[in-house]
This record gives structure tokens, C-alpha cells and sequence, in this order.
């Protein structure tokens, strides 16, 4: 059953690229810049390589489905993606898997963004470790984290200088 749900994420994600596409398109039309390219393929890797880690480690390692953790931890995964799709709707055609903004566009302040500037990277760190740790991938939830921090790190400054919040 872990394997189906990794498989559902990995669908998920495919659909948000195909999201994130039709969205950029029409942005462009619109005069939306694109700010910060060079990190996006790193970002892409790691996500890629978290979905891989979630299927490699436990089967490679015979990690044991652990109930105490795992259902609390497929509780985060769905409540992380819950929030994405939360932020991908309050955002509409603006929402995107890269930094592009439309010029004079104000700050969304609606749905989660009320509360957060970015609450999808609060549910992207969520899912980086409750993922793995489902079915006790712990090597892949460090990993990820400590390489999503990296990436982060560098994809929030562009964000905030491009949305105008530094």
C-alpha cells in the first residue's frame, strides 16, 4: 500500500507541473517576469529524489510499516497536501512551481496566505519528512530535509526580492 501511495504523490506532483505550465503560460501573456531560474533544477532533483528515496529505502533497508508513526505521519502527508492544493487554489493562474510574478499584481493576502507568506513551503517541509517516515524511511526524511533547506534557503530570498518583501 505505501508503494500506491508514493505513486499517488508522484501523479500529484505530475499534475502540478502540468498546473504550474498552463499557469506560466498565461502569466507570460500577461508580461509576468521570471525571476531565480537557476535553482528550479535543483528543486526538481531533490523532489524527484524524495520520491525515489520513499521507495528505495524501505524496500532496499526492510523498513517496517511502524503503526504509532506511520499513521500519524500519513496524517501529515494528507493534511500537507490539503494545504497545497489550499495554496494552489487561493492563487488561481498565479500560482506556479517557479518564481514568475506578474508585474503590479498585489500580495495575495486570501486562504492561508492571511497567515503565512509561503504556506506551500510550510507543506512541502510537512510532507519532506512525514513521506518517508510513513513506512520509517528515516535516511530519506534527513536527506530530503537538509537538502530542501539548502534549496530553500536560496529559493525564499529570490521569492521575497522578487514579490518585493526584502
Amino acid at each position: 500500500m505505501y508503494y500506491l501511495l508514493i505513486l499517488a504523490v508522484g501523479i500529484e506532483r505530475l499534475a502540478e507541473l502540468v498546473v504550474s505550465q498552463r499557469n506560466a503560460r498565461w502569466s507570460f501573456a500577461q508580461g509576468a517576469r521570471e525571476f531565480g531560474r537557476t535553482h528550479y533544477a535543483a528543486m526538481v532533483g531533490i523532489h524527484t529524489a524524495l520520491l525515489i528515496g520513499c521507495v528505495v529505502e524501505p524496500w532496499a533497508l526492510h523498513r517496517p510499516f511502524i503503526p504509532w508513526l506511520g499513521w500519524p505521519m500519513l496524517a501529515v502527508v494528507a493534511l500537507s497536501q490539503g494545504l497545497r492544493w489550499w495554496c494552489i487554489s487561493t492563487l488561481g493562474r498565479r500560482w506556479n512551481t517557479r518564481v514568475i510574478v506578474l508585474p503590479d499584481a498585489p500580495l495575495v493576502a486570501e486562504g492561508p496566505y492571511r497567515w503565512l507568506h509561503h504556506p506551500n513551503y510550510a507543506a512541502v517541509v510537512a510532507e519532506g519528512v512525514a513521506l518517508p517516515l510513513v513506512h520509517t524511511a528515516w535516511l530519506t526524511a534527513v536527506a530530503f530535509t537538509l537538502a530542501n533547506a539548502l534549496v530553500l534557503r536560496v529559493r525564499l530570498r529570490v521569492e521575497n526580492s522578487a514579490l518585493g518583501y526584502a
